[in-house]
């Protein structure tokens, strides 16, 4: 299992392909291949919990620059795809029983 797979497991993957939005098309065609979303989610969580910064993002590792990276989290972030992950994973914990509200 890979840095990717270990960062973005299969179940939030498929958490997260229910909220982010579609990927936009490029009107006038051409250009660079747009980096997958898996590999960009798992840039940003690397990030996220290794407390890099997204300009020491080790781009080997996951293909997106730390430019990349960023673009792609402010764009989620307009669509408020965290807020949405967030209450599927709640949602989600909450079915299996695993939610402990009592603190």
């Amino acid at each position: 299992m890979g840095i990717i797979e270990r960062l973005v497991p299969d179940e939030l993957w498929e958490l997260f392909q229910r909220v982010v939005p579609e990927t936009p098309t490029r009107p006038q065609g051409g250009g660079r291949r747009r980096h997958g979303d898996w590999e960009v989610l798992a840039a940003i969580a690397f990030v996220a919990t290794s407390g890099c910064t997204l300009q020491q993002l080790p781009s080997a590792s996951f293909g997106p620059s730390g430019a990349t990276a960023h673009r792609r989290f402010t764009e989620w972030s307009k669509a408020r795809v965290w807020a949405k992950l967030h209450r599927l994973v709640l949602d989600e914990l909450g079915v299996r029983g695993e939610l402990d509200w009592c603190f």
